[in-house]
């Protein structure tokens, strides 16, 4: 049965910088989070920890993946709709994903959800070894091949507590975790400051 053991932001940090000495190559993490957990911010620390060490790392947040305003219109507002189809996940394995694996390149940015208009980002080369952090929600539920992944859980009740209230509709399909891609750290995120690691 799996347990959980409290820890740091600093020590999972070290512990993913120390998983990736492992893995040489370009290579793609999911930080995986609700808005609310900001993965953003630890794939931003966990960047800097990396660069630190002399390895090439950037992040990507699957915000500048959005669809569209008038096609998240279109789509409505409930669990399954926000679960497939707020978010390209298929743009984001084709210019993201696939594309450090296999041409050493990617696009950093495809929509500017502020403007609604495109991000007109360019395509970047990626150095050797570089190491690309993925962050947003739901980003193992699409069979998109990460090398390694942190799942940042919240329960319901710290969801709805940090959650903007226009945004509650969302809960729903946060909660579900049931997914694809079983995480590589899967830490309690109820209070970030106080994380709790899960071990197996």
């Amino acid at each position: 049965m799996p347990h959980f053991v409290p820890i740091t932001q600093d020590v999972l940090i070290e512990r993913l910088v120390e998983r990736l000495r492992a893995l040489p190559g370009h290579r793609v993490i999911a930080i995986d989070g609700a808005d609310a957990a900001r993965p953003i911010d630890l794939a931003d620390r966990v960047a800097a920890a990396l660069r630190d060490t002399g390895r090439p790392a950037e992040v990507v947040s699957l915000h500048d993946y959005v669809r569209p305003a008038s096609l998240r219109v279109e789509f409505g507002r409930d669990e399954i709709s926000y679960r497939t189809a707020w978010f390209d996940y298929e743009a984001l394995r084709r210019e993201v994903i696939d594309a450090l694996h296999t041409e050493g390149r990617w696009l950093p940015a495809l929509w500017d959800e502020a403007t609604d208009r495109s991000a007109r980002a360019t395509i970047r080369p990626a150095p050797a070894d570089t190491a690309l952090l993925i962050a947003g929600p739901m980003l193992l539920d699409h069979y998109l091949q990460f090398d390694l992944t942190v799942r940042l859980d919240m329960s319901e009740q710290a969801l709805r507590r940090t959650t903007p209230p226009e945004d509650h509709w969302t809960i729903p399909a946060l909660l579900d975790t049931e997914t694809s891609t079983a995480p590589t750290f899967f830490a309690r995120w109820d209070h970030p400051d106080r994380p709790a690691l899960r071990i197996d």
